[in-house]
């Protein structure tokens, strides 16, 4: 194409249809720019199975499936994630009010559901934020004498922190009671947790918090909650013995130390095993040991289990539920996108225990043995 000025327009003196380039083949043209659109539809659909936390990669799968052939989606992996990347831009800088607005409208809803988020005066970010809905409060009513605490990161694209508190119902399920975001682990970060914690909760504070030795947790613990066994993660402090003893005298003596801690039935038998142990393995001035003992009423069987634990001696129950929703979330999520799809995993726990309840009240158990006093016993059960 050739073009001249004439005055104060422009002609095109010569054109030449013949194409200056290679064109493309049938089989590459879904590839060009110019025939690539991802459809409201689509964007919509991509969306829900974003909900569902299904991977970019699935998506195509599924959409291949549907349009019979990868070349007839209408575009191409890059699109999908460049919608990704455009919907996330839209919701920049209003993702906590977007929160907030999530929050209020569920509050309106049902007036039992609760949330408090407590903002940066300087940069206005949310550095707090604790919630929990009605069926969350009736659980706590009726399990929430004994809880676990842990903390979990890569959880949302902001870096805050995840902490749930986590109980037992009566099918032995871990049950999500209450959560929160923290900005940090700070002392006064675990006391504004534990505030609005027992600022909700009809039943006050629980018997018994188990957690790791986390030195803040422990004083806000002690401040807020005084009259609560805290009790330290058995399973934490076991695993640090192989790292913190002697190998070779942690070989020959692990058995000892183990029939100490889990077999003593009494604070005095503890004692004399423990220090029986401690001279026969010749660990007498190890420091990281002495620290243990001083703290053995946090952890030490016959000094915890005369107060009710619901079978508990470790924060696993939490870690494996940070597992269940790590199912749903990821490190990508904005605030929003992790509330609604934790909401969603936290309504399949829900849906499991009501699975448990219609099974008890519809189905037989089943017997273990042939004795005639446990087919007398699930006949009595039925008719309760």
């Amino acid at each position: 194409m050739t073009i001249v000025k004439k005055g104060a327009v422009f002609v095109v003196k010569q054109f030449n249809e013949i194409h200056n380039h290679i064109l493309t083949t049938p089989r590459k043209v879904h590839m060009l720019r110019s025939h690539r659109s991802m459809s409201n539809t689509k964007k919509a659909l991509t969306q829900q199975f974003d909900a569902a936390n299904v991977p970019i990669h699935k998506q195509i799968s599924i959409f291949e499936i549907q349009s019979r052939g990868i070349e007839n989606i209408g575009c191409i992996e890059k699109d999908f994630y460049n919608a990704r990347r455009d919907e996330v831009k839209f919701y920049a800088g209003h993702d906590a009010q977007m929160l907030f607005e999530y929050f209020q409208a569920e509050k309106d809803k049902n007036p039992e559901y609760f949330f408090a988020i407590k903002m940066d005066d300087e940069s206005s970010k949310i550095t707090h934020c604790f919630w929990a809905n009605s069926i969350c409060r009736r659980s706590y009513h009726a399990f929430g004498d004994v809880l676990v605490f842990d903390t979990t990161y890569n959880t949302n694209r902001y870096g805050l922190i995840f902490a749930p508190f986590v109980g037992v119902n009566h099918h032995g399920q871990s049950i999500l009671l209450a959560c929160a975001f923290l900005s940090d682990e700070t002392t006064e970060s675990f006391e504004w947790l534990l505030q609005q914690l027992l600022t909700v909760m009809p039943a006050g504070a629980p018997k018994m918090i188990i957690t790791d030795q986390d030195p803040a947790m422990s004083r806000a613990i002690a401040e807020l909650c005084p009259n609560t066994i805290h009790r330290y993660c058995m399973w934490h402090i076991l695993s640090k013995f192989s790292e913190k003893l002697d190998p070779v005298k942690w070989k020959e003596h692990s058995q000892q130390f183990h029939k100490c801690i889990w077999d003593s039935e009494s604070p005095d038998k503890f004692e004399v095993t423990w220090s029986k142990v401690i001279d026969q393995s010749g660990m007498s001035d190890n420091e990281w040991l002495k620290g243990l003992y001083d703290i053995r009423f946090k952890w030490i069987p016959a000094y915890v289990n005369k107060t009710f634990s619901a079978g508990m001696s470790s924060s696993q129950r939490a870690e494996s539920c940070h597992s269940f929703f790590k199912h749903y979330v990821s490190k990508k999520n904005t605030l929003m996108d992790f509330v609604v799809r934790f909401t969603r995993a936290l309504k399949h726990q829900r849906h499991q225990e009501l699975c448990l309840d219609h099974k008890d009240i519809n189905e037989q158990p089943i017997m273990k043995t042939t004795w005639p006093v446990e087919k007398k016993m699930r006949h009595h059960i039925l008719k309760l």
